[in-house]
């Protein structure tokens, strides 16, 4: 082989393996750049989705409604807290739900039901009395003096019937103008063949003393008698005046009576009056002429049937009932004055409503809650306007829509499991608030209040009178809150018992108010777990 020949393969030799480690190294070269981008495009595309993040507003670090489109401080020095696009969510989600376990739901016994559209038609109960008619009522007494001379019905109760004699009366004056018509009446007929002058004034004489005497309720019968026998009678008979029962009796035999003195009273019970005591809130829902159901305890197997025939124009300040007459027939005479009755007054509907259960209603007396199930294990209490009511139901005008589901059974044991005051403080009137940046945005980003928030810090100074500690605590992140120095309320001041200013302690509070934050209870701790917590010497 020749040396030109051993050159050449030589040369071909080296040429491979330079090609073959050039290749490698750019291989390298070309791996480690595609690891160096993939390592650094996560970070790049973090932080190109934190520069996407946009922020929406700043609220106020402690909870007030308060927000900012820019960033600003609060009086306290503090940074508002910026809400981003995705947060926002999250804000309303969580501001003024509670949280209770599966197992504590199935422990308190929690039902719900769905809100629905139904016709409320409600029955007005009330408690009455039976009362005589008193268009039926009739009073008998003379229109002159005189004395009780005899008496036919000496009974209160007894049943008379119309014209039966009651009693009979001796009345000098009455005496007196039964002579005076007679002497007229015979005075006409003897100047018959007399002048027309004489004759007509002894006319007006004789009419004249007629007119007395039926101006005294002389019956036509008794005056025609005594015209034709032209003698008086000593006596005179009072009747009745209708058919039905002796109510008051005030005549005794013998005694002497003045003119309009009562002497008897006479009621006609063939129909009777039920007064009811209709309650003041129920009073716009009875019409007149509804008719009514009414129910003595004497006849507990029959239903009485009535109108309602009138609704009294005042209310009884005392009771904050008004009078309702209902008229109700007695021809058997079963009802008597007196006997007390339960009256139910039917109402018109006005049509299907919304409404949820009675029981669903929390009244604090001054507002109507009722807690609305999200999902299982959250519920949100919401402020609802009630309107009108049934036995068992009650009309929404607002603040829940058909179909959501609010707790009908155990809401006052979620009121106390998780201390609904706080959280109803927590959250604005309206829970369709409207969106972040317009008017009511602060309704909706409160800090949750309806769970209790935990610190540590030292005491620096309480006032017992007022029921206010002064407490350095640290950083608060369940409100996103620095360390600082801020006041609280206590809810009892024997929280504070065997606690002196400079003493360590953790405490738990809760925001009863706007801005009001109240501590709910407090416990010493250890030096070491308070320095590293609050970064206080």
């Amino acid at each position: 082989m020749t040396t030109g020949f051993k050159t050449g393969v030589l040369l071909a030799i080296v040429a491979a393996g330079l090609a073959a480690g050039g290749g490698y190294w750019m291989g390298q070269r070309q791996s480690e750049a595609q690891s160096g981008d993939q390592t650094a495009s996560p970070g790049a595309s973090t932080v190109a989705a934190k520069k996407e993040r946009k922020v929406l507003f700043y609220r106020n670090p402690m909870g007030l409604p308060d927000t900012s489109p820019t960033p600003k401080k609060d009086s306290m020095g503090m940074d508002y807290i910026p809400v981003y696009e995705g947060e926002q969510e999250e804000a309303e989600t969580n501001s003024n739900q509670i949280r209770i376990s599966t197992e504590k739901i199935q422990k308190l016994g929690v039902r719900t039901e769905a809100v629905s559209l139904r016709s409320l038609d409600k029955v007005v109960r009330a408690a009455g009395r039976i009362e005589p008619d008193e268009r039926q009522t009739f009073t008998i007494a003379a229109k002159f003096e005189g004395y009780v001379e005899r008496l036919h019905v000496n009974v209160t109760g007894q049943a008379v019937s119309k014209g039966q004699p009651l009693f009979e009366v001796y009345s000098p004056e009455l005496v007196s103008a039964q002579r005076e018509y007679a002497i007229a009446a015979q005075g006409v007929d003897a100047l018959k063949g007399a002048s027309g002058e004489a004759q007509r004034g002894m006319r007006e004489l004789a009419d004249s003393s007629l007119a007395r005497l039926r101006n005294w309720d002389i019956s036509d019968e008794q005056v025609k008698a005594l015209a034709k026998s032209g003698e008086s009678r000593r006596t005179l008979t009072f009747r009745s005046p209708v058919a039905g029962i002796i109510t008051d009796k005030k005549a005794v035999q013998g005694m002497r009576f003045m003119p309009g003195e009562m002497l008897y009273q006479v009621a006609n019970l063939s129909s009777v009056w039920v007064i009811a005591d209709v309650f003041e809130q129920d009073i716009g829902l009875v019409k007149l002429g509804g008719k009514a159901k009414v129910q003595i305890n004497a006849y507990p197997d029959k239903m009485f049937q009535g109108a309602v025939s009138y609704v009294y124009p005042t209310l009884k300040p005392e009771t904050r009932t008004v009078q309702v007459r209902v008229d109700l027939s007695n021809t058997g005479g079963l009802l008597k004055p007196g006997m007390f009755a339960q009256v139910e007054l039917p109402t018109a509907s006005k049509g299907t409503v919304l409404t949820v259960p009675t029981s669903a209603v929390i009244d604090s007396g001054t507002r109507q809650i009722v807690l609305v199930q999200l999902k299982e294990g959250r519920f949100e209490p919401r402020d609802v306007k009630v309107g009108a009511r049934s036995d068992d139901r009650v009309e929404v005008i607002e603040g829940v829509r058909e179909g959501e589901q609010v707790v009908i059974a155990a809401n006052f044991l979620i009121d106390a499991e998780s201390n609904l005051k706080a959280a109803v403080g927590g959250f604005g009137h309206s829970s369709h608030g409207t969106k972040p940046g317009a008017q009511g945005t602060p309704d909706l980003i409160k800090p949750a209040a309806s769970v209790g928030h935990q610190g540590e810090g030292k005491v620096e100074e309480f006032d017992a009178k007022a029921g206010t500690v002064t407490i350095a605590h640290g950083s608060i992140p369940t409100l996103k809150w620095p360390a600082m120095s801020m006041e609280f309320r206590v809810s009892n001041n024997g929280l504070l018992e065997g606690i002196k200013p400079g003493a360590l302690v953790a405490f738990e509070f809760v925001e009863r108010g706007q801005g009001e934050w109240v501590i709910t209870s407090v416990k010493p701790v250890g030096s070491a777990a308070a320095n590293a917590h609050t970064g206080h010497n």
